[in-house]
Protein backbone atom coordinates (compact mmCIF):
# COMPACT_ATOMS: atom_id res chain seq x y z
CA UNK A 1 0.00 0.00 0.00
CA UNK A 2 2.57 2.58 0.44
CA UNK A 3 4.17 1.89 -2.52
CA UNK A 4 0.84 2.86 -4.05
CA UNK A 5 0.82 6.26 -2.32
CA UNK A 6 4.12 7.05 -3.55
CA UNK A 7 3.41 6.05 -7.06
CA UNK A 8 0.43 8.38 -6.73
CA UNK A 9 2.27 11.33 -5.15
CA UNK A 10 5.24 10.52 -8.19
CA UNK A 11 2.85 10.43 -10.97
CA UNK A 12 -0.16 12.72 -9.72
CA UNK A 13 -0.26 14.56 -13.42
CA UNK A 14 -0.26 10.99 -15.25
CA UNK A 15 -2.91 10.15 -13.30
CA UNK A 16 -4.83 12.87 -13.66
CA UNK A 17 -4.54 12.59 -17.66
CA UNK A 18 -5.47 8.96 -17.26
CA UNK A 19 -8.74 9.76 -15.21
CA UNK A 20 -9.46 13.01 -18.19
CA UNK A 21 -9.54 10.32 -21.11
CA UNK A 22 -11.41 7.37 -19.46
CA UNK A 23 -13.68 10.47 -18.62
CA UNK A 24 -14.16 11.33 -22.12
CA UNK A 25 -14.46 7.99 -23.16
CA UNK A 26 -16.84 7.08 -20.50
CA UNK A 27 -18.67 10.23 -22.54
CA UNK A 28 -18.23 9.43 -25.84
CA UNK A 29 -19.30 5.95 -25.33
CA UNK A 30 -23.07 7.64 -23.76
CA UNK A 31 -24.00 9.54 -26.35
CA UNK A 32 -22.93 6.86 -28.52
CA UNK A 33 -25.34 4.59 -26.89
CA UNK A 34 -28.23 7.39 -26.67
CA UNK A 35 -27.57 7.84 -30.44
CA UNK A 36 -27.72 4.49 -31.63
CA UNK A 37 -30.89 3.90 -29.15
CA UNK A 38 -33.14 6.92 -29.82
CA UNK A 39 -31.22 8.59 -32.95
CA UNK A 40 -30.30 11.20 -30.27
CA UNK A 41 -27.33 13.90 -31.08
CA UNK A 42 -23.65 13.02 -30.36
CA UNK A 43 -22.18 14.87 -28.25
CA UNK A 44 -18.79 17.17 -29.64
CA UNK A 45 -15.82 17.43 -26.77
CA UNK A 46 -12.95 20.01 -27.37
CA UNK A 47 -10.03 19.80 -25.01
CA UNK A 48 -7.43 22.48 -23.91
CA UNK A 49 -4.01 22.73 -23.95
CA UNK A 50 -3.64 25.18 -21.64
CA UNK A 51 -5.97 25.26 -18.29
CA UNK A 52 -5.92 29.30 -17.79
CA UNK A 53 -9.57 29.27 -18.06
CA UNK A 54 -10.65 26.84 -15.50
CA UNK A 55 -11.56 24.20 -17.66
CA UNK A 56 -10.61 21.14 -19.04
CA UNK A 57 -12.93 19.97 -21.63
CA UNK A 58 -15.74 21.97 -23.61
CA UNK A 59 -18.73 19.69 -24.29
CA UNK A 60 -21.82 20.56 -26.57
CA UNK A 61 -25.07 18.31 -26.93
CA UNK A 62 -27.90 19.94 -28.81
CA UNK A 63 -26.77 23.65 -28.26
CA UNK A 64 -25.48 23.20 -24.12
CA UNK A 65 -22.15 24.60 -24.40
CA UNK A 66 -20.66 23.22 -20.93
CA UNK A 67 -17.03 23.91 -19.72
CA UNK A 68 -15.97 21.82 -17.40
CA UNK A 69 -13.27 21.54 -15.12
CA UNK A 70 -12.15 17.75 -14.16
CA UNK A 71 -10.86 16.88 -10.86
CA UNK A 72 -10.03 13.43 -9.86
CA UNK A 73 -9.42 11.14 -7.42
CA UNK A 74 -8.69 7.60 -6.57
CA UNK A 75 -11.77 5.98 -4.66
CA UNK A 76 -11.14 5.92 -1.35
CA UNK A 77 -9.11 8.80 -1.22
CA UNK A 78 -9.64 11.45 1.70
CA UNK A 79 -8.95 14.83 -0.45
CA UNK A 80 -11.96 16.80 1.41
CA UNK A 81 -11.29 19.80 -1.12
CA UNK A 82 -10.75 20.97 -4.25
CA UNK A 83 -9.08 23.91 -5.80
CA UNK A 84 -11.10 26.05 -8.58
CA UNK A 85 -10.43 29.17 -10.57
CA UNK A 86 -12.82 32.16 -10.61
CA UNK A 87 -12.74 32.18 -14.32
CA UNK A 88 -14.74 29.12 -14.69
CA UNK A 89 -17.60 30.89 -13.29
CA UNK A 90 -17.76 33.24 -16.03
CA UNK A 91 -18.51 30.90 -18.37
CA UNK A 92 -22.46 30.67 -19.12
CA UNK A 93 -22.24 26.72 -17.95
CA UNK A 94 -19.37 26.34 -16.35
CA UNK A 95 -19.15 23.61 -13.71
CA UNK A 96 -16.25 21.07 -12.08
CA UNK A 97 -16.94 17.63 -12.13
CA UNK A 98 -14.76 15.40 -9.57
CA UNK A 99 -13.87 11.77 -11.20
CA UNK A 100 -13.25 9.05 -8.67
CA UNK A 101 -11.40 6.27 -10.33
CA UNK A 102 -11.73 2.34 -8.85
CA UNK A 103 -7.99 0.98 -9.51
CA UNK A 104 -9.62 -2.68 -9.03
CA UNK A 105 -11.40 -2.41 -12.59
CA UNK A 106 -10.65 0.99 -14.18
CA UNK A 107 -14.39 1.61 -13.89
CA UNK A 108 -15.27 5.68 -12.99
CA UNK A 109 -17.71 6.86 -10.42
CA UNK A 110 -19.44 7.89 -8.20
CA UNK A 111 -18.54 11.88 -9.95
CA UNK A 112 -19.27 14.99 -7.71
CA UNK A 113 -20.96 17.72 -9.13
CA UNK A 114 -20.53 20.99 -8.92
CA UNK A 115 -22.41 23.45 -11.42
CA UNK A 116 -25.72 24.43 -12.13
CA UNK A 117 -28.46 23.84 -14.55
CA UNK A 118 -27.76 23.44 -18.25
CA UNK A 119 -27.64 26.96 -19.49
CA UNK A 120 -27.13 28.54 -16.13
CA UNK A 121 -23.71 29.91 -15.00
CA UNK A 122 -21.89 27.87 -11.63
CA UNK A 123 -23.23 28.75 -8.00
CA UNK A 124 -20.70 31.25 -6.69
CA UNK A 125 -17.46 30.00 -5.48
CA UNK A 126 -16.78 31.54 -2.39
CA UNK A 127 -14.52 33.87 -0.43
CA UNK A 128 -12.33 31.17 0.19
CA UNK A 129 -9.05 31.82 -1.24
CA UNK A 130 -6.51 28.77 -2.32
CA UNK A 131 -2.74 28.95 -1.23
CA UNK A 132 0.17 27.49 -3.31
CA UNK A 133 1.11 23.68 -1.66
CA UNK A 134 4.67 24.57 -1.93
CA UNK A 135 6.43 27.85 -0.08
CA UNK A 136 8.24 30.54 -1.91
CA UNK A 137 12.42 30.65 -0.74
CA UNK A 138 10.92 31.52 2.77
CA UNK A 139 8.79 28.89 2.71
CA UNK A 140 5.73 31.14 2.76
CA UNK A 141 2.56 29.25 1.10
CA UNK A 142 1.00 32.58 -0.63
CA UNK A 143 -2.38 33.40 -1.61
CA UNK A 144 -3.44 32.15 -5.14
CA UNK A 145 -5.77 35.39 -5.85
CA UNK A 146 -7.60 33.81 -8.62
CA UNK A 147 -8.34 30.35 -6.71
CA UNK A 148 -11.11 29.33 -4.39
CA UNK A 149 -11.07 25.97 -2.49
CA UNK A 150 -14.47 24.34 -2.85
CA UNK A 151 -15.26 21.87 0.15
CA UNK A 152 -16.64 18.23 -0.63
CA UNK A 153 -20.27 18.95 0.90
CA UNK A 154 -20.58 21.84 -1.74
CA UNK A 155 -21.03 19.14 -4.64
CA UNK A 156 -23.87 17.18 -5.55
CA UNK A 157 -22.95 13.12 -5.75
CA UNK A 158 -24.15 11.45 -8.69
CA UNK A 159 -23.98 7.87 -8.33
CA UNK A 160 -24.02 7.01 -12.82
CA UNK A 161 -22.57 8.37 -15.82
CA UNK A 162 -26.48 8.51 -16.83
CA UNK A 163 -26.96 10.83 -13.47
CA UNK A 164 -23.79 13.13 -14.71
CA UNK A 165 -25.39 13.30 -18.05
CA UNK A 166 -28.76 14.80 -16.62
CA UNK A 167 -26.73 17.14 -14.43
CA UNK A 168 -24.50 18.27 -17.76
CA UNK A 169 -27.06 18.11 -20.57
CA UNK A 170 -30.52 17.73 -18.82
CA UNK A 171 -31.47 15.01 -20.59
CA UNK A 172 -32.35 11.72 -18.77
Amino acid sequence: MMQDQALHSRESSFREKLIEHLFVAELLKHSWKRAHQDGATLIEVSRTDVDRGGYDLIAELGGCLRHIQIKGSVLGSKTARQKVHVALGDKPSGCVVWVYLNEEDWSLGPFLYLGGEPGTPMPLLGDKVARHTKGDATGEKKERPNIREINKGRFRRLETIDQLWEALFGIA
